[in-house]
């Protein structure tokens, strides 16, 4: 698979991030960026996207025992209620790495999948150039929308912070359930699963359920799915975000 950027950068402004841990039950819109700090939807800036293999960090399993592991995990999903049937596919996507330096923004890298409901679970590791960066890590866009619209979810140190951009403006998406902070220690890597079925979301890092979330209904769930690293720093190479063991759940038609 060929990773493709998505040459549309979104402002995650300080007042958004600030509160990321202090969500309410319905989401409130951030400030409007001021026209100065917001960029063209052709940004010149958009890095070449590249893919570099990663050292296998686990015993090699077969294919067999592989299909299991995943199985069991979509079975437990399913007894816990966050997803409505273990009728599906589940597909192995390539590892990736990358780094991006623009303080308090996102970049996508699009995975060629276009899914509306659906499981992803994968690993994660990050670090910054930075000491002390702002929030910032891999995360995961859903339901990009040719407007420009997407939600995404990032896993920082310390919060999950999970938006949705409409029309350029960012807004939280509103948490029903759980604490949405988490305590990640340097260097940052943990064990992440990210559920959307039926405009109910899951964040679940390492095995534990950190963040249920209701996604707007008048909002297409529906589209493309990618890759995306939030910066914390503008210092050197930025924020370098690994993500290996990778597999897209979707349940049959």
């Amino acid at each position: 698979m060929k990773w493709k950027n998505k040459a549309a950068f979104v402002l995650i402004i300080a007042a958004l991030l600030l509160n990321a841990c202090s969500f309410s039950a319905t989401p409130t819109p951030t400030a409007t960026p001021s026209a100065t700090n917001t960029p063209a939807p052709t940004s010149t800036k958009t890095p070449t996207p590249t893919i570099t293999p990663l050292p296998t960090r686990t015993p090699n399993l077969t294919a067999t025992q592989r299909t299991a592991e995943w199985n069991a995990e979509i079975q437990k999903y399913f007894e816990e209620g966050y997803i409505g049937t273990v009728e599906g596919k589940i597909k192995k996507l390539p590892d990736f790495a990358e780094s991006w330096a623009q303080l308090d923004w996102y970049t996508t890298w699009n995975m060629g999948e276009t899914v509306s409901n659906f499981v992803l679970s994968a690993h994660f590791e990050w670090a910054n150039a930075s000491k002390t960066p702002n929030p910032s890590g891999c995360g995961i866009v859903f339901a990009i929308q040719e407007d420009g619209g997407d939600f995404s979810v990032f896993l920082d140190q310390k919060s999950i912070i999970y938006l949705h951009t409409k029309y350029n403006r960012g807004y939280y998406v509103g948490r029903t359930r759980g604490s949405g902070k988490v305590n990640i220690e340097t260097p940052a890597k943990a064990d992440f699963a990210l559920i959307v079925y039926d405009y109910y979301s899951y964040v679940i890092v390492d095995g534990e359920v950190v963040g249920e979330y209701s996604l707007p209904q008048s909002d297409n769930i529906e589209g493309d799915l990618g890759i995306s690293i939030l910066s914390g720093t503008n210092k050197g190479t930025g924020t370098t975000c690994e993500i290996t063991n990778m597999r897209l759940w979707t349940p049959n038609p």
